[in-house]
């Protein structure tokens, strides 16, 4: 590995000084932090991190390569990484490939060796914001310059970037370690998922339950959809500002009004409460690691969740036909609601996992449970 220098430039003039990782070169984007302890690869090729640089808090990251099996979406999806000891070996039987060389061919600028702890405390004092990476020589009052003059994620439509361009179909279930292949299901119901930047393993969740996905592009009307004759509709995750989505929550509101079960994560949470009235806001540092607890207020349960937004669900206006069911217990945000008298409810977090924990897995069954029972 090349022992490149690298610096790492804040917008609020804050300077890293590290080791060049991955592509030499210099990038910018939102600089943010994930708490997780595992799952780098999903986490890296995760659709909702577009155009953000991500810090890992855990310090070994490549510990375990890169294999095809565990990628979220066919690339990278950041702009940049930060990482405090990238692993200088692999050490596992299913890597096809190790981290240092798969950001190269990927493109993707970083950046090693630094206080990743002091970055994190700089970050939850004064928020995420906008950072360059460079590792071409830039001077450290060039980057800071480059940081403070990009527009960042307000107001910009990240979901038309990400989604798919074409109808495709989605069968593959999740998979097997001890067999070493992915779940081949018996598909029994069907239904359409606007695709707002999705993760594969909610696809394969879906799957495991007998659920044929129809994936869409973000722009579907519904009138499209509805003519698909779906047993049910999916909003996906998705990057960037909801807000910017305006054309997606239009079309919602419009399936809102029929009979058809709906089931939203993450973006798809923040667009479906945009067209049920409700507005959203951007957190200070956001929500990004996979040890996030939730209370369920429907049950008094406590559910430890996988978490990736940048902004929440505001609930200073909730109308009476809309129930919070789930809500955070590291600031008491919204993390799911549910509308009363339809089959149509949503959550904040990511009950797919990859990375994170599995107590969330039951959302699945109780969608799969409307569609068996709207008959």
């Amino acid at each position: 590995m090349s022992e490149k220098q690298a610096i790492l430039a804040l917008a609020d003039g804050r300077i890293f000084h590290g080791v060049a990782l991955g592509k030499h070169g210099n990038t910018v984007g939102e600089v943010c932090f994930n708490t997780s302890l595992t799952g780098y690869q999903e986490i890296l090729t995760d659709p909702s991190y577009t155009n953000q640089i991500m810090t890992f808090t855990y310090p070994h990251i490549g510990n375990v390569g890169i294999n095809a099996d565990d990628m979220e979406s066919e690339t990278i999806a950041l702009r940049g990484l930060i990482v405090r000891a990238p692993a200088r070996k692999t050490s596992n039987y299913r890597a096809t490939d190790d981290l240092e060389t798969w950001l190269e061919n990927q493109g993707v600028v970083g950046i090693s060796d630094i206080d990743t702890r002091a970055l994190v405390r700089h970050l939850r004092d004064h928020g995420a914001q906008n950072g360059v990476i460079a590792s071409d020589g830039m001077s450290e009052s060039d980057a800071i310059a480059k940081a403070q003059a990009w527009s960042g994620l307000e107001g910009v439509d990240l979901v038309g970037q990400v989604s798919c361009n074409e109808i495709y179909t989605w069968e593959q279930g999740s998979y097997l370690l001890d067999e070493a292949k992915h779940h081949n299901p018996l598909l029994n119901k069907h239904i359409v998922a606007l695709d707002f930047g999705c993760k594969r393993n909610i696809f394969r969740k879906l799957a495991d339950r007998g659920l044929n996905v129809s994936v869409v592009p973000a722009q579907t009307s519904s009138q499209a959809i509805l003519a698909m004759n779906p047993d049910g509709i999916f909003l996906s995750n998705g990057p960037g500002d909801p807000s910017a989505v305006a054309y997606a929550v239009d079309t919602i509101r419009e399936l809102i009004d029929t009979d058809t079960p709906i089931f939203g994560i993450c973006m798809g949470h923040q667009l479906l409460s945009q067209a049920l009235g409700l507005k959203t806001f951007k957190l200070k540092f956001g929500h990004r690691g996979g040890n996030h607890p939730v209370k369920d207020e429907t049950t008094g349960k406590i559910e430890i969740t996988s978490q990736n937004h940048g902004y929440a669900v505001a609930d200073d206006m909730i109308p009476d036909h809309i129930e919070i069911t789930h809500r955070s217990l590291f600031d008491g945000t919204v993390e799911g609601l549910k509308v009363k008298n339809k089959a149509i409810f949503s959550v904040q977090y990511h009950p797919e996992a990859s990375p994170g924990p599995h107590d969330a897995d039951y959302l699945f069954d109780r969608f799969a449970d409307l569609l068996a029972t709207s008959e």
